[in-house]
């Protein structure tokens, strides 16, 4: 089976990008379809596979999956990638458009810059706050600077969600050996669904540094719901302003809060890398 694919990043949050219109996948193929795409020795290479599909009640949907061949609901950087591709291969000359993922419809936004798309912004949502909705264990309604035990340290998070769960950690980001404490606060039992988790250190009231561990990927150079989620997390903790600039690995992603309509803004830019074709066996995947 041949597959023409798009790779895109997003401030190096990079995906396998796929015309669900024209390239039609079994459902029950797709996990290790992901998983072979994903792999950066043996496939293309990618933080995930994400199809862009027909919608009824939008004008696009993303459907994403992690790189370990799991779904997952939302990503900010993804959904950009989404937007800039539609744009760009003329699927549409919309600059206002409607994205659904997972059944949530997203407005997202075009910046044109001659006759491509240039920084993209996206209508997040209203951050879930409720414990429960996260989903996080907590005796409290929220989780706000909570004490989270682990067997070797004990940190204290924010929990928040834009789509898929998130927990966000106060400390210097390059202090932290990330490939040894991000697998353990993922699998945490106070998490029922994994979550995400980030490590923010605070520069000042319009600035933050952040690193990721995202569920089911690992340490990504990105993350558009954990930079959302950091930004909520620092203004509920008094941290920051409601409108910061989020210095990730890959780049620079802006995300504000408007309090007033509970609405998060996250802007940012997108890029094509490369474009092609690879052959898939299912078969030969299925003895390997």
């Amino acid at each position: 089976m041949k597959i023409v694919f798009t790779k895109m990043e997003g401030c190096g949050n990079d995906y396998v990008y796929i015309n669900g219109a024209e390239v039609k996948i079994e459902k029950e193929l797709k996990p290790d379809l992901v998983r072979f795409l994903s792999d950066r020795h043996f496939g293309i290479g990618s933080d995930g596979v994400i199809f862009i599909n027909p919608a009824e009640n939008a004008d696009f949907e993303m459907e994403m999956w992690n790189a370990d061949g799991t779904r997952a609901q939302m990503c900010g950087n993804g959904m950009r990638s989404v937007a800039k591709y539609v744009y760009d291969k003329h699927l549409t000359d919309k600059k206002d458009l409607k994205i659904v993922s997972y059944g949530s419809i997203k407005d997202v936004t075009v910046y044109d810059k001659n006759g491509k798309a240039d920084l993209i912004k996206v209508n997040m949502g209203a951050p879930i706050l409720d414990s429960k909705a996260i989903p996080v264990i907590s005796s409290s309604e929220t989780v706000v600077d909570e004490l989270l035990c682990t067997d070797d340290k004990d940190y204290h998070i924010t929990c928040v969600s834009m789509g898929n769960p998130h927990a966000v950690i106060f400390m210097d980001p390059d202090s932290i050996d990330i490939e040894k404490t991000g697998p353990v606060i993922e699998n945490h039992s106070r998490f029922p669904e994994r979550v995400n988790t980030e490590f923010v250190k605070v520069t000042d009231r319009s600035n933050i540094n952040m690193r990721v561990w995202e569920r089911g990927t690992g340490e990504t150079l990105a993350c558009g719901t954990g930079c959302c989620a950091s930004v909520v997390a620092c203004i509920l903790n008094g941290l920051t302003d409601d409108k910061v600039t989020v210095h990730v690995r890959g780049g620079d992603i802006i995300v504000e809060w408007d309090r007033a309509s509970d609405t998060v803004y996250m802007t940012g830019p997108a890029r094509i890398v490369f474009e092609g074709e690879i052959e898939y066996d299912q078969d030969k995947q299925e003895l390997s």
